[in-house]
């Protein structure tokens, strides 16, 4: 969020600096991985599809300025029981702004995508307009495009302190002191340190990814669309097809299955029981994947208590705007909540409609 934020700013004339605490795309946060859902038929809520149409067109721009393949549609297709959030949800919001989608018996999910093998009650909801962007793409496209507008960036400063004197802001760093008129705050899982203040309790989970080797190989996986599926307990598991070519593995994972954590704590080694635990899970879904784990990363999730981000300008700090606790489900949302973070720190309003996301809905809870 922090470079579409730069960018952004940079693109509409506004002297900017970017402090970064590590590398540029680096892998310590949330951004990493090689790959996250775009998808459209939000089951999260039908608020957010406005957002997602606009992030598609500036994903599309992305790519464009940048001349790099920040995102690819797949197709995606959100399987479970028909009265499952991951189902049911698609479908109202799929409705409600009267997206293309096709509803899918179990017997038609298996006979267009031959890999999966869902229960003979699920169902599935399949859209075209749903497939992955590149994390570490994404992000250094946005960097790269701000520093070409003139924005100076700068990495491996931490933040210590910032505040807010009448109309100007001041940021504190292990290499100095900063000052500026406007302060854009996009800490990630650091948000409970950096927006203490703010009131809004942020719960750090340590997530993991898998790259497991399919037991027909990867070739077989190439044309697949990304996925969600929820079993009858509510658990959800989220995949891709195969992106990275022979070696690369097909990526799954849970979605929501975390351990708390802070981004100090965070245990990034990936244990045996756990890799065990997902493909056991997974190949009730898609049994070719019963192959040995290639590889496997840990991230972390922000989460506020209804899983909704929180993006607005600070209620005490108007000079300060703010973008945290976008609890798993963000990336996918980056290019607009640039868009949206710089109109606010400009101007204090944004067109986007953002009314879901003001932290005071927190903090009483």
């Amino acid at each position: 969020m922090g470079s579409a934020a730069a960018y952004h700013l940079a693109a509409r004339g506004q002297r900017v600096l970017g402090l970064e605490k590590f590398t540029p795309a680096h892998d310590r946060g949330s951004s990493h991985g090689g790959s996250r859902i775009i998808r459209q038929s939000y089951f999260e809520d039908p608020a957010y599809v406005p957002l997602l149409l606009r992030a598609y067109e500036l994903w599309e721009q992305l790519a464009r300025d940048s001349g790099d393949e920040v995102y690819r549609l797949t197709g995606g297709l959100y399987v479970g029981p028909e009265d499952s959030l991951t189902v049911a949800g698609s479908i109202r919001a799929s409705r409600e702004w009267s997206l293309p989608h096709e509803i899918l018996t179990a017997g038609e999910i298996k006979a267009r995508f031959p890999n999966f093998a869902p229960s003979p009650h699920f169902v599935g909801l399949f859209e075209e307009q749903a497939g992955f962007a590149r994390p570490e793409r994404t992000v250094a496209a946005h960097l790269e495009l701000a520093a070409k507008a003139g924005a100076t960036l700068r990495y491996g400063e931490q933040v210590e302190d910032w505040s807010q004197t009448g109309d100007s802001v001041t940021v504190t760093t292990g290499h100095g002191t900063y000052s500026a008129g406007r302060l854009v705050i996009c800490p990630g899982a650091w948000a409970p340190r950096l927006l203490a203040d703010l009131g809004v309790e942020i719960a750090i989970e340590r997530q993991v990814m898998y790259w497991l080797d399919p037991v027909v190989g990867t070739e077989k996986f190439e044309r697949d669309p990304i996925y969600i599926a929820e079993n009858d307990s509510g658990a959800q598991i989220y995949g891709f097809p195969a992106i990275d070519g022979s070696g690369g593995g097909v990526k799954t994972a849970f979605f929501r299955k975390g351990i708390r954590c802070t981004p100090d704590t965070i245990d990034r080694e990936v244990h045996l029981d756990e890799i065990t635990e997902m493909r056991s899970r997974v190949t009730e879904l898609l049994p070719a994947l019963a192959g040995r784990c290639l590889h496997a990363a840990t991230c972390m999730y922000s989460n506020t208590a209804d899983q909704h981000f929180v993006i607005a300008t600070h209620p005490a700090h108007s000079a300060v705007t703010v973008a945290c606790g976008f609890s798993g489900h963000g990336f996918k949302f980056v290019p607009v909540v640039g868009e949206i973070l710089a109109e606010l720190a400009m101007t204090g309003s944004t067109r986007h409609p953002i009314d879901l996301f003001a932290p005071q809905r927190l903090v009483s809870l």
